[in-house]
């Protein structure tokens, strides 16, 4: 049977710990070796004691977020936390954590991610799997220039080149330069695609109509 996997678990409040080590013992593939209960403590911790899995709370007597890109280099971190905002579940994993489990998961998915991460993997829960792709599929805005915000929601409302030139007071040439620009940046081939792209983008409510 292969060496138990070495837990330390980072949390500030005693009940969650001594649950968390109960049901942890009778879970034969891992041994807890250290617990923290205070966000200053837990480097020198995992510094001092041999482990191969941290169970961070970000939230303890401050914000440990700062302090996982640290840990990272020494320790598979996997968050454990109460917070099931998509910004604030997805920050320690941008600074090096490799897994999110929510708090009100069974011990099952936390077991689930602790080997995921043995395993050299990144586990987030698929709701907020879900979520990550939602972001990545929804359309980036930063490319475009204020202006070509602009010409873009007139072009998408239907008017044609002249007659967004009149609208902003530039000339016809100016529209074209800019609407080139814009496919250019977003990878589009006709008004239509670009259409679509500004509904989806929020810059034409999907009702709305040119006036």
């Amino acid at each position: 049977m292969p060496a138990p996997i070495r837990i330390a678990v980072a949390d500030d409040h005693a009940l969650f710990r001594q649950g968390l080590r109960s049901m942890l013992r009778l879970r034969p593939e891992v041994a807890v070796v250290v617990e923290v209960e205070r966000a200053g403590d837990v480097l020198p911790a995992v510094e001092r004691t041999a482990c191969d899995v941290l169970l961070l709370d970000l939230q303890m007597d401050r914000s440990s977020l700062s302090d996982v890109p640290a840990l990272a280099v020494r320790v598979r971190v996997i968050v454990v936390t109460a917070t099931e905002r998509v910004d604030d579940a997805l920050a320690p994993v941008r600074a090096g954590a490799r897994a999110v489990v929510f708090k009100r998961f069974p011990i099952e998915t936390l077991m689930t991610a602790i080997q995921a991460v043995m395993d050299g993997h990144v586990w987030m829960p698929p709701e907020l799997q879900a979520e990550v792709t939602a972001q990545l599929r929804a359309p980036n805005t930063t490319l475009l220039t204020r202006r070509e915000r602009e010409i873009v929601r007139h072009v998408a409302l239907g008017l044609r080149n002249a007659e967004v030139a009149r609208r902003l007071d530039i000339t016809e040439v100016t529209v074209k330069t800019h609407l080139n620009n814009v496919f250019q940046k977003l990878g589009l081939r006709d008004r239509v695609e670009l259409a679509r792209y500004a509904i989806q983008a929020g810059i034409v409510g999907v009702h709305e109509r040119r006036s």
